[in-house]
């Protein structure tokens, strides 16, 4: 009887003492232990890495008005990706109101010249839109070669041509626009469906290197 009244006993006290340690307060944590005050976080990228045009394939896009990271610069990933922002906020998926395509918005007439003839594919693969943007931009180089050398540091239709505003302008309207824009003096300054002219872009996107870029008449987009 006796040792039937103590396993009784025995079983609420045993979960009694393990509330109680449970519920024990422990000592008290001192979070002076864990403050950051004091120390320094900077994580902007060096100048000197953010020009590598090698290293910032995958980086941010960059915006005049945003601070993106790792800093882009003047660099030819710069000045891709504040095309691309531009175009599409840089979105690989983007499809717009006209059916233009992708991080960079390309149609589809432009992306048979360049050996792409399979939009939905173009779409859905940001490595081959990389590839597309190049290309094109070699293409058009080798087109304007001429405008090129002929108009970068004059004034045409009060803006500082430089091959970066070209091929920006190129890619917007074609290289044949923008060879009428600068051998017309800027007069004729065409502008697309959302009203955006050449002469804007040759401004907006004036003075990046885009020696990066290697003129080729026959540049096809290939991964």
């Amino acid at each position: 009887m006796i040792n039937k009244v103590s396993h009784y006993f025995a079983i609420p006290l045993a979960i009694f003492s393990l509330l109680f340690m449970a519920l024990k307060p422990g000592p008290k944590l001192d979070m002076s232990l864990y403050s950051t005050e004091g120390m320094e976080f900077d994580y902007t990228t060096s100048h000197e890495l953010a020009m590598n045009t090698e290293s910032n394939e995958l980086a941010a896009p960059f915006h005049e008005h945003h601070a993106y990271f790792p800093y882009l610069g003047k660099s030819y990933n710069g000045f891709k990706e504040a095309l691309a922002f531009k175009e599409s906020r840089g979105n690989y998926f983007s499809v717009n109101t006209l059916g233009y395509l992708g991080k960079y918005q390309f149609g589809s007439e432009t992306l048979k010249l360049i050996g792409i003839y399979n939009p939905n594919q173009f779409l859905y693969n940001p490595k081959l839109q990389e590839k597309a943007f190049l290309a094109n931009a070699a293409r058009n180089k080798w087109i304007l070669r001429k405008d090129i050398k002929r108009s970068v540091g004059k004034t045409i239709g009060g803006v500082k041509i430089t091959e970066s505003g070209i091929l920006a302008a190129a890619h917007l309207a074609g290289a044949g626009t923008v060879k009428k824009y600068l051998r017309s003096s800027g007069s004729y300054n065409f502008s697309d469906a959302y009203g955006t002219t050449v002469g804007h872009y040759m401004k907006k996107f004036a003075g990046y290197d885009t020696s990066f870029i290697v003129a080729n008449k026959k540049a096809k987009a290939r991964i």
